[in-house]
């Protein structure tokens, strides 16, 4: 569904990219467009030729891109590409092995890795060229924080008069349905994405960004305003936003942040991570099920409704996940090959799945090969960041807090997606970023390396 409006805006965003490149220092400019097109452009697709089709997100890698070759040209090949970058690599190409192992043929193979290509993998490309230093991430952080704060008085609107906005504005609703608008005793907001659910993640991740950045002093006021009261006001916002699994991601995410960093070791974010892969792991390569005693558990702790919707996302899992293992490596392909159907009684095929979560769709389509990848260029660069270069006793200096906080929420986005299925390219940004972070500063360790050895040697010689 779509509208005059909504399609006049979306085809208008790439020159207007073009305009902020223009306006804005790079860095900025590319967090600006992504930040601005995700919160406030219209949620439509528009079918383009030969190309994937024209969306919030895909306009702005067009634009973003177009703007790089005109106005910073260099940038592009200044890339060098690194070990890192391997998984988001495998996971842009694996539609394409899925698709011939199948038979769908190549044509069908092409399209879907070019689909993939421009949802992860170019957002993912852009930040490791644009912001793959503390200043970029830094920029980043703030930008999550301040896109935040642009909601909250949209997100109040919705909480008390339903979601309305993108009716309001573009003429039509993105995709709410008002069976899952309502909770606790008010409306969850949905704005100008497709569901209340992918807001509550979005608050949640400004909301943990805002509150280390003013923990740790690195953002003290905005627009002349205290950063506590800013806060304040952003967490307030989120908790209307009725969302159930973000309260538990902002809780589990504070914990960690301020565990780790009073311990001074990031073990227990490792140890989160690792959970999560083996999670994953037993879920997709065993028919070994703990699910029940997790519901069980959940029971305890979440209202009944919340616990049934978990538990029924878990049985749609178990089916699907034993259809996806006929298939193991690289999956079923496109067009729902990946549910599971049934004959009813008039005897047609009907579809008794339901595919909620990310990490079930990536595994049915894409098999492990999918899985793996998507997962490893999600949570690699994090478990790289915190092992590598930043231990958890730095966390609370202002320049490493951005990245600190910013690697935690990539972390608690995949944490969202063994549940949830909002695809998130600012996310796919950060990773890249937070790569790009990680490679150049081990390669400039390097160089480092090798000159202090060279001044060793050479002053050994004089000697």
């Amino acid at each position: 569904m779509s509208s005059p409006q909504a399609l006049l805006v979306t085809l208008c965003w790439i020159p207007a990219v073009l305009y902020i490149f223009m306006r804005f220092p790079p860095q900025r400019a590319v967090i600006v467009s992504f930040i601005v097109a995700w919160l406030y452009l219209p949620v439509v697709n528009i079918a383009l030729p030969g190309i994937p089709d024209l969306s919030k997100m895909s306009a702005t890698c067009y634009g973003v891109l177009l703007a790089t070759l005109l106005f910073d040209a260099g940038r592009i090949t200044s890339f060098k590409p690194g070990w890192l970058d391997l998984p988001m690599l495998i996971w842009c190409f694996c539609p394409f092995a899925s698709s011939m192992a199948n038979g769908l043929g190549a044509y069908d193979g092409f399209s879907a890795a070019l689909d993939q290509t421009v949802t992860w993998g170019v957002p993912y490309f852009l930040g490791r060229i644009y912001l793959n230093n503390l200043a970029g991430v830094r920029q980043l952080a703030v930008g999550v924080f301040v896109g935040g704060l642009s909601y909250v008085p949209f997100c109040l609107i919705e909480s008390r008069l339903s979601p309305q906005m993108h009716q309001w504005v573009y003429g039509y609703h993105a995709s709410v349905d008002f069976t899952q608008a309502y909770r606790l005793g008010g409306y969850r907001p949905t704005v100008f994405m497709n569901h209340g659910l992918a807001v509550g993640a979005w608050m949640m991740a400004a909301t943990l960004a805002g509150i280390w950045l003013w923990k740790t002093g690195t953002i003290k006021q905005l627009w002349d305003i205290p950063m506590n009261w800013l806060v304040i006001t952003l967490l307030i916002t989120f908790v209307l936003c009725r969302s159930t699994g973000a309260y538990a991601l902002l809780v589990i995410g504070l914990v960690l942040i301020f565990l780790s960093n009073w311990l001074r070791t990031a073990l227990p974010v490792l140890l989160v991570l690792l959970s999560m892969c083996i999670y994953l792991y037993i879920n997709s390569m065993t028919e070994t099920y703990f699910t029940d005693q997790l519901v069980t558990v959940m029971s305890k702790v979440f209202p009944e409704d919340r616990v049934s919707s978990a538990e029924f996302r878990f049985n749609n899992e178990e089916i699907l996940a034993d259809k996806a293992r006929q298939s193991l490596v690289f999956g079923w392909g496109g067009y729902g090959r990946n549910r599971v159907y049934e004959r009813n009684w008039a005897g047609e095929l009907v579809d008794i799945t339901v595919t909620d979560s990310l990490w079930i769709i990536a595994f049915g389509v894409n098999g492990i090969v999918g899985l793996s990848s998507l997962t490893a260029s999600m949570l690699l660069p994090v478990a790289s960041l915190f092992v590598l270069r930043y231990p958890a006793s730095t966390w609370s200096h202002r320049k490493i807090a951005p990245v600190a906080v910013l690697a935690l929420v990539l972390a608690l986005y995949m944490l969202d997606c063994i549940l949830n299925a909002m695809i998130n390219p600012i996310f796919a940004l950060t990773s890249g970023g937070i790569s790009g972070l990680v490679l150049s500063d081990t390669a400039t360790n390097q160089v480092t390396r090798k000159r202090s050895s060279v001044s060793r040697r050479s002053l050994a010689q004089q000697r």
